[in-house]
């Protein structure tokens, strides 16, 4: 039982201290049809650490959560450039 809760101490004290959950929005202006949205759901979805991809057709705009230690907006605007959907960060969001 000591080496289990050694286990489980050791386990939590190894997790980074900055680890953050951040969301963010992202434009994605080159979306012209509904079934864009799903590309680009399943290029941010790919990228390590992402948690939740939500994309509005309507507004051209991608909310994606992630670990802001396993990746960034440099990551999540390049997965969607390479599925041919260029984005950048939302002007004001986040």
């Amino acid at each position: 039982m000591k080496n289990s809760f050694a286990a489980i101490v050791i386990a939590v004290c190894t997790i980074p201290a900055g680890a953050a959950t951040k969301t963010v929005t992202l434009a994605v202006p080159s979306m012209d049809c509904p079934v864009c949205p799903i590309t680009v759901k399943k290029a941010l979805i790919q990228v390590p650490g992402v948690s939740q991809a939500s994309v509005n057709f309507d507004k051209r705009q991608a909310v994606v959560t992630f670990d802001d230690t396993k990746t960034n907006v440099g990551a999540l605007t390049q997965s969607t450039k390479n599925a041919g959907y260029p984005s950048t960060l939302a002007t004001g969001a986040n």
